[in-house]
């Protein structure tokens, strides 16, 4: 059996607590799929897969992004996921689990590899698939995932533990852009982890 690896991304509480900042960016999306309670369940259940968190964490003045763009722009505008915040911190479902899952920090872009040790992580653990799940899935997923697969990992999405900024958006790259470079299969569908 395939050595694999459950990457976990945005489960911050800027997202998905109740007065997160970035909270309606992702909601709808979110509760129709069900994604905290089905990674929550995937957590529980895993035995022998590596999980990993990869939070997004700024500087109070967010002097990491020289002249940012598009989310990141967003993100140091309203004051999202700042160091020392309760946004920056992983929902309180996750840190439930602290010693199943190993937090990996750095990332400060789209893409999880990006400032990390992640890749390393992986190797060292002879991780040879990646599956991911958390927020948004059209950036950070899908930064992550092509990123995984050009560095010749095996890249499986669990679509019904990502969210997107809309349900159409999810939908769309879990229908159409996933499938160009990783296989796509649910939670529920995935065989004893």
């Amino acid at each position: 059996m395939k050595k694999r690896a459950l990457i976990l991304i945005g489960l911050q509480n800027d997202y998905f607590a109740e007065d997160g900042i970035l909270k309606e960016v992702v909601e709808e999306s979110s509760k129709v799929s069900n994604i905290i309670e089905n990674i929550i369940n995937l957590v529980d259940k895993s035995n022998d897969t590596l999980i990993i968190s990869t939070p997004i964490i700024f500087s109070e003045d967010y002097k990491e992004l020289d002249e940012p763009v598009g989310i990141l722009k967003t993100i140091k505008e309203v004051g999202a996921f700042k160091k020392g915040t309760k946004g920056a911190e992983a929902i309180d479902e996750i840190k439930a689990y602290n010693n199943k899952i190993i937090e990996i920090p750095g990332k400060l872009g789209l893409n999880a590899f990006i400032n990390t040790n992640l890749e390393e992580t992986l190797k060292e653990n002879e991780i040879e698939e990646v599956m991911l799940a958390g927020t948004v899935a059209s950036i950070c997923i899908d930064s992550t995932g092509r990123s995984a697969h050009e560095k010749g990992f095996n890249v499986t999405m669990l679509s019904d533990c990502i969210s997107g900024r809309t349900v159409f958006e999810k939908d769309f790259y879990c229908e159409n852009v996933f499938p160009l470079y990783a296989n796509l299969t649910t939670s529920k569908e995935v065989s004893q982890i």
